[in-house]
């Protein structure tokens, strides 16, 4: 993207012309939330679980992408969700958002991780001992750790170390393997052989009289998560009233059939009661290829699973802590997490979000197994991160009365009550999501439920807990004055004194 300069010789980014088509955003919404990492634990619910992923789509990942995009065209000024939030709720609010929107992330490093030093332990001709090696809480803490980081390394010298990184491992490590694992499994089960579930019309529907059915199924929502940060670009669509919508719903159609599929695909050939939300992904891709006659490709497949994890944890290690680093340098961080270095980035962010991360995976050691510490740490994500989306789509209906003369270059369709009906599905369905996400799943070995629901409620209150800390202790001696500058007013904010807070920042 071309730059021009500001009168006082900063540089700007001058704003493109739109050219993005309907297939070009599809595959950039598709690329920002397919992970195969997940699939396993959908897999025990067998054909059902189709029915999970378009309930979840439907009612999730829709109104994520539709209400994201009103409000990236209607406030694109610096700090997304800090912006959207703070613009209906006032800036305390506005930063508890945008802090779970980077927290999430940085707990979700050690489930990813997991997976990478699974992968790494199926680099190898016999199955019964990667699987042994795979469930050792000890090895799975030090790949976590050196995979972590070495990722946070790569970020340090700057994108064009990272950048090459995250274009290759995403094409070996997640969209090879997606096609891969969807192309033998169907080909598996459509030549006739035998497989683990039923594939009976009348098993699509569960039974949802069952409390614990839909339990685990909550982790779903998080598989769609993430929408909100491709909603950027909205503005670069040529016609964003028609073509946004539809390259929704192909890039929903696209996902939700790696996402089934792909699940099903486990189903076929790994029993219910030998699915392992670690391991059963490896072991799918080894049945597989052995069936097709290439079993030395498994070895190869893991090596590309493992190279993708890297890539996708090199991308996440420096992308959501740049939006927290700009909301931080208006004066709502402390300066030593404002350090950059002299490549530009955050390093303060990143050291503490490392030591996050390492204390975390220690669960890994702590918890009575891999898989035990892998869900936990999983459920305590999506809580995080569902409590960001209830902010979230509440911002959006709120902002409809309160601004509703703001341009918006695209429009959830329908007037107010669109927004009602297609915000208010989203947010029902977060909060939904997020009190099933303190049950434990039954299908789950998690050791004491109380234990487990304890972590969960301690887990939340800690990290929502901080940024409101961070926010009653911030100084004006935290504001960076030249960015501050640049950081546009809210539109609420009042004229006030020097050094006084308007009503919404106090």
């Amino acid at each position: 993207m071309n730059e021009t300069t500001r009168t006082d010789g900063t540089p700007r980014r001058a704003v493109p012309a739109a050219s993005l088509g309907i297939f070009t955003l599809a595959m950039i919404n598709v690329a920002a939330i397919v992970s195969l990492r997940g699939l396993p634990a959908e897999s025990t619910y067998g054909l059902s679980s189709a029915f999970y992923y378009l309930f979840a789509a439907l009612f999730f990942l829709v109104p994520v992408s539709l209400v994201a995009a009103e409000l990236t065209t209607g406030w694109p000024q610096k700090g997304g969700v800090f912006r959207w939030v703070g613009e209906a709720f006032g800036t305390r609010l506005g930063f508890l958002s945008i802090w779970l929107q980077w927290i999430q992330t940085t707990i979700w490093f050690p489930t990813v991780l997991t997976f990478a030093a699974v992968s790494i332990a199926f680099v190898g001709p016999e199955q019964s001992w990667d699987s042994a090696l795979a469930a050792n809480s000890h090895y799975v803490l030090v790949i976590v750790l050196l995979v972590y980081w070495l990722a946070t390394f790569l970020n340090l010298r700057g994108m064009s170390m990272s950048g090459g990184i995250t274009k290759w491992g995403g094409l070996l490590g997640t969209v090879i393997p997606a096609a891969l694992l969807v192309i033998m499994g169907m080909a598996y089960w459509l030549m006739g052989n035998p497989i683990d579930i039923s594939m009976q019309p009348g098993d699509f529907v569960p039974d949802l009289s069952k409390f614990s059915n839909i339990v685990l199924a909550a982790s779903i929502f998080l598989f769609y998560a993430g929408m909100e940060m491709s909603a950027v670009h909205v503005k670069d669509v040529r016609n964003p009233g028609r073509d946004y919508p539809m390259a929704i719903a192909v890039a929903a159609v696209m996902t939700v059939c790696i996402f089934v599929f792909g699940t099903l695909a486990i189903g076929f050939i790994i029993p219910e009661k030998d699915i392992n939300l670690v391991q059963s992904l490896l072991v799918a891709f080894d049945r597989l290829f052995a069936w097709c006659g290439v079993p030395w490709m498994g070895n190869v497949l893991a090596v590309f699973l493992a190279f993708g994890v890297l890539a996708q944890v090199v991308a996440w290690v420096g992308g959501p802590s740049k939006g927290l680093l700009q909301v931080g340098t208006a004066g709502y961080l402390p300066r030593f997490m404002q350090r950059t270095n002299r490549n530009g980035v955050q390093v303060g962010i990143l050291l503490l979000q490392g030591c996050i991360v390492t204390l975390l995976s220690v669960l890994f050691v702590v918890l009575p197994s891999v898989q035990t510490a892998y869900q936990v740490i999983s459920q305590l994500t999506i809580i995080l991160y569902l409590i960001m989306y209830v902010l979230m789509f509440s911002a959006a209906i709120y902002l409809r009365y309160r601004e509703p003369h703001t341009p918006r270059a695209f429009r959830v369709p329908g007037g107010n009550a669109g927004m009602w009906i297609v915000g208010g599905v989203g947010l029902l369905s977060s909060v939904t999501a997020m009190v099933f996400s303190f049950v434990p799943p039954s299908q789950i070995p998690v050791g004491s439920p109380a234990v487990y629901v304890g972590i969960l409620i301690v887990g939340v209150l800690i990290f929502v807990g901080i940024p409101m800390v961070i926010y009653a202790m911030r100084k004006p001696s935290w504001a960076d004055p030249a960015e501050r500058a640049q950081f546009e007013p809210f539109g609420w904010e009042k004229t006030v004194k020097s050094g006084s807070l308007s009503e919404r920042e106090k």
